[in-house]
């Protein structure tokens, strides 16, 4: 694998590096806190520019609204809490305040998936994907690794002009990016070249995904491996080309099934170049408390199920 672990670390890591990467470099950028500013990675920022922090304790839709105005005034705001208040709970104020008004907010989705592991099914953000993408001006950002996170977090600010949902985990999980590498909104990573199957990941089912290529190539077959890294605006020349020269696509995502990666796939793909998919996603149930690899396997989030489902698709 052309592609090594320098260990394992949250992508909560590197959302916290990129926030205060943005602090040091742009004096409009504030935070605003939801009472879990240390689980989601915003203690950091907290500390180093006290004077742009506002804490508003746990009232996710109150800070939607403030994030709302303080854009509105000349500033980028970043607010950040667990993916399932963050992305759902405010679903209301982030659709009319956020995007019907077109402003610069950056909304940090932290506990992303299944890997939050003990929480449980109450704290695993597995709609998020779904419910920011079909919100009009919304720009939805789900890296691999804690370093991709960092350079996404920055890239929110730096390309973006409207709202931004960035979606991260709290579980360590292979970290694998290089820091120089470009990062560039609504633009595929190519990982891998294959001319069999290609498989779209995103979030911490790429590394997976690059496991699952090795797998594929001891039983002789050439698997292209894609980051998709911005879940909207989708790359959709990445995926017509994936379609029409491997034949076959398999998706995989820390997610529901339905709206997510995969749903924003076939979109493009039916309309484009149909060939055979499979969805790899949560298979539309909650999670459960567990130890996040115990649940990534429980449900299928593993490079042995992408191979199974490449191989399916190619009638192996």
């Amino acid at each position: 694998m052309r592609y090594k672990n320098r260990g394992n670390r949250a992508s909560k890591e590197g959302f916290s590096e990129g926030l205060n990467e943005l602090g040091k470099r742009y004096g409009d950028v504030v935070s605003l806190g939801a009472d879990i500013t240390s689980s989601v990675g915003m203690d950091a920022f907290a500390k180093d520019f006290p004077q742009r922090f506002i804490s508003l304790g746990i009232a996710e839709q109150n800070c939607v609204g403030a994030a709302a105005g303080l854009a509105l005034s000349g500033k980028v705001p970043v607010f950040s809490t667990y993916g399932v208040f963050a992305g759902i709970r405010t679903t209301d104020q982030v659709r009319i305040s956020l995007c019907y008004n077109d402003v610069h907010v950056i909304i940090g989705g932290a506990h992303a998936g299944v890997s939050v592991g003990p929480d449980g099914a109450t704290h695993q953000a597995l709609e998020d994907m779904a419910v920011m993408r079909v919100m009009p001006n919304m720009t939805v950002l789900s890296p691999c690794d804690a370093t991709q996170a960092k350079l996404a977090t920055i890239a929110a600010y730096e390309q973006c002009k409207g709202p931004v949902y960035v979606r991260f985990g709290r579980a360590p999980f292979p970290d694998f990016s290089e820091p120089e590498e470009k990062f560039e909104v609504g633009k595929a990573q190519l990982l891998r070249e294959g001319k069999d199957v290609s498989i779209i990941a995103t979030g911490h089912l790429v590394w997976e995904a690059l496991l699952a290529a090795d797998m594929l190539q001891e039983k002789n077959i050439d698997a292209r491996v894609i980051n998709m890294h911005t879940i909207k605006p989708i790359d959709r020349e990445a995926i017509g080309k994936a379609a029409k020269e491997t034949g076959a696509i398999v998706t995989a995502e820390e997610h529901q099934v339905h709206g997510g990666l995969g749903s924003a796939v076939a979109e493009v793909v039916v309309q484009n170049q149909p060939v055979p998919m499979a969805i790899i996603g949560m298979p539309d149930r909650f999670g459960e408390s567990g130890q996040p690899e115990e649940l990534m396997r429980r449900y299928g989030l593993t490079a042995e199920a992408i191979v199974d489902k490449a191989i399916g698709l190619l009638g192996g």
